[in-house]
């Protein structure tokens, strides 16, 4: 894995390839805010940069989604609703962790209610968290259980389902064995997106373990002719960084992957990063942080 993660990471990427990598990067973020200290306000500030994420280029793609804690969702839904309107099935997405995040330490009754109450609220997505505790001492079917029973809680009352979103915490999972494990596991209990990290764990998301996964999405297409989404989340804060992980989707899954539905980068400081970027490759000039909204 770490082999085949260098190798791509060499990939020479022209000039005119950056400029849409770039485009590409904002349209797969989940524009993320998961602290203590959240407010109202700052959901409201976030949902403004998610729409217009450069005020000063109105030609800037939104981002995937805007992804907060589950009291924070209705803030969100409401501050989203005007825009998602008008967009006619071009939405920002409201994705809400849950299930004890980022422990994963709870009964699968609180794990349950906590994920109902997100979809209820208008959640469109939600980003559970496996219970490393039971994977790593063997409980793999009590996991399945899990997920599958969460995947049961997304259901609204229409008899549609918020898509679930399974974080493995592939930090604290270590090895890539586990990771190819608890990958098929999620998948099979019913994940739409396999997620390597919380954000709250170091290491977080790193490149050769997102190819195991975009690898194990690629044989269970080829297996089902189903199609499951992989989000890293966490460590990823620059743009050079993000498009190594652009050409390992393209070389290893497809480009068909190089779609929200399909793939997410879980971030919220990578954005200002990409932002600068932007405006550098289209004036000529660098800018700095000024020149990009605070969050």
């Amino acid at each position: 894995m770490e082999q085949r993660a260098a190798a791509l990471s060499t990939r020479s990427i022209k000039t005119s390839s950056k400029v849409l990598a770039l485009d590409k990067i904002i349209e797969l973020i989940d524009l993320t805010t998961l602290e203590g200290a959240d407010t109202p306000g700052k959901v409201r500030s976030l949902a403004t940069k998610a729409i217009q994420p450069d005020p000063s280029d109105r030609g800037t793609p939104h981002v995937a989604a805007l992804c907060v804690y589950g009291d924070m969702v209705p803030y969100a839904v409401d501050a989203l609703r005007d825009f998602n309107r008008s967009r006619n099935g071009d939405a920002i997405q409201i994705a809400a962790v849950a299930t004890a995040f980022p422990s994963g330490r709870a009964s699968l009754e609180v794990k349950c209610a906590d994920t109902a109450e997100a979809v209820a609220a208008g959640a469109d997505e939600i980003d559970m968290v496996i219970d490393r505790g039971a994977f790593l001492s063997g409980r793999h079917e009590e996991v399945f259980e899990q997920i599958r029973t969460v995947k049961e809680a997304c259901q609204r009352p229409d008899g549609s389902y918020a898509h679930l979103k399974v974080i493995l915490e592939t930090g604290e999972l270590s090895t890539y064995d586990n990771v190819h494990k608890a990958s098929w596991l999620a998948i099979l209990a019913g994940a739409d997106f396999i997620k390597t990290s919380t954000g709250k764990v170091v290491p977080a998301a790193t490149l050769p373990m997102t190819l195991l996964m975009l690898e194990v999405v690629r044989d269970w297409y080829r297996l089902t002719s189903k199609r499951v989404g992989v989000k890293p989340a966490g460590g990823i804060r620059s743009s050079k960084d993000a498009i190594r992980y652009l050409v390992a989707v393209a070389e290893t899954a497809g480009e068909a992957w190089l779609h929200p539905s399909l793939f997410r980068f879980g971030a919220s400081s990578l954005l200002d990063d990409v932002l600068l970027q932007r405006q550098r490759m289209k004036t000529g000039h660098y800018s700095g942080p000024d020149y990009v909204t605070i969050d």
